[in-house]
């Protein structure tokens, strides 16, 4: 085993004993919300994403749509990464990610597909670099949707110095960096055929799993908001064509 695989073997360790301290909290308040808003800020800022405004907070239409859950991750009760679900689905078509890069996303969405939209994945810029595994612990919740929500595809609009770490966790590039809405830097689109890598996913990555008891407490809080996008029992699943085989 090389020094690599053995130092992501530690953080992995490490992110299961982690689960224990973490605690996901779906941002509903007002108050709630500016606290994440800031955090927004204060990471983009940080890595040079985005100009300074006097708000010092970040936000877009995208937070207040039925179909988008924003969620704090805190460590030890300490907010610490946030990121926000959004999901698309013939009911509900309007994402980030599906704005960005609509001529290959619209397609799947008349094939009737579902699709999770992980976006505004930050972490507070004084703790990131002390738990290395909290980027595991934050998109987290992006498995965590995609069972919960029987999802055909995962996506990730992401920069491309990210991509390598996406790779690891099983999402393939569809579409080179293009300009997305209030940043800076250019994204690119990545995705998961979720129904054929999962069990590969939680082979390699068992603290991605979730049980459904997690699942409805973290997504059913809304069930009267958005009856139409959730769908229960947990269906079998049936194969996206969009994300390229290896």
């Amino acid at each position: 085993m090389s020094q690599a695989e053995q130092t992501r073997g530690r953080q992995f360790e490490r992110g299961i004993e982690l689960l224990d301290r973490v605690d996901y909290q779906l941002a509903e308040t007002d108050a709630e919300k500016d606290e994440i808003y800031r955090l927004r800020y204060r990471a983009y800022l940080q890595e040079g994403a985005i100009l300074p405004n006097r708000d010092h907070k970040i936000s877009d239409r995208f937070d207040d749509l039925p179909n988008s859950w924003i969620f704090g991750i805190c460590l030890d009760g300490e907010l610490v990464s946030s990121l926000r679900i959004s999901v698309a689905s013939p009911e509900h078509p309007v994402t980030p990610s599906v704005e960005v890069f609509p001529e290959l996303l619209k397609p799947e969405l008349a094939k009737g597909k579902v699709m999770v939209d992980p976006t505004r994945f930050v972490a507070e810029p004084a703790r990131a670099s002390r738990f290395p595994e909290l980027p595991y612990m934050t998109l987290r919740l992006a498995y965590v949707a995609c069972q919960y929500f029987n999802a055909d595809i995962g996506l990730a609009s992401v920069r491309a110095e990210h991509q390598a770490f996406y790779r690891r966790i099983f999402l393939r590039t569809l579409a080179p960096p293009r300009d997305y809405p209030g940043l800076i830097k250019p994204i690119s689109l990545m995705a998961i055929d979720f129904p054929d890598q999962r069990d590969k996913v939680f082979a390699r990555f068992p603290h991605l799993r979730s049980s459904y008891f997690e699942r409805r407490m973290l997504f059913e809080r809304r069930h009267s908001r958005n009856p139409s996008i959730v769908r229960l029992p947990e269906r079998p699943f049936e194969r996206a064509s969009i994300v390229p085989r290896s």
